[in-house]
């Protein structure tokens, strides 16, 4: 014969739970750190600035990055020889455009240290510029404003921008 026990079952009170949870959620979201992503400071223009337009290549210095070498205006050329090379068109037209194009084989490294090249024109509060003009417009097509281009198009404006020199 089996015997009764006297008395109730020892049990996990669950009647907290949910406030334990629900406090352990608050605790991990007020303590986590929020990184946001930062990229490259681009100024773009707001809506009504003025409307799209096509540049003309007089009025743009491009710049091509191809893997480890670039072109300035279809001229090979050195990252540290770019400020030099637009100083002249920048000081005599402060709008003119630069249009940086990195080829999608080429390491964003390198698209990054022109880019870099082209901001030490602004200077900074500790290093002031010893350039007497500032790259403003700068724009940097993606690849697919450059496949979208072609589509409509049919001609590459990267590739055919150096075919006749």
């Amino acid at each position: 014969m089996r015997l009764q026990r006297k008395g109730q079952e020892p049990e996990i009170p669950t009647a907290s739970m949910a406030d334990i949870a629900f406090l352990l959620i608050i605790f991990f979201m007020v303590t986590a750190v929020f990184s946001a992503t930062k990229g490259l400071e681009l100024k773009l223009p707001s809506d009504d600035e003025q409307e799209n337009r096509q540049v003309e290549e007089e009025e743009a210095v491009f710049i091509h990055v191809y893997g480890d070498y670039l072109l300035v205006d279809c001229k090979p050329m050195e990252v540290s020889d770019i400020l030099p090379y637009l100083e002249p068109k920048l000081v005599r037209d402060a709008q003119k455009h630069v249009i940086l194009y990195t080829d999608s084989e080429a390491p964003y490294a390198r698209m990054i240290e022109v880019y870099d090249e082209l901001a030490k024109s602004k200077g900074t509060d500790l290093d002031p510029s010893e350039w007497p003009f500032e790259v403003k417009n700068i724009s940097i097509p993606t690849q697919s404003e450059v496949q979208n281009f072609i589509e409509i198009f049919g001609v590459n404006p990267f590739e055919t921008h150096c075919d006749g020199q």
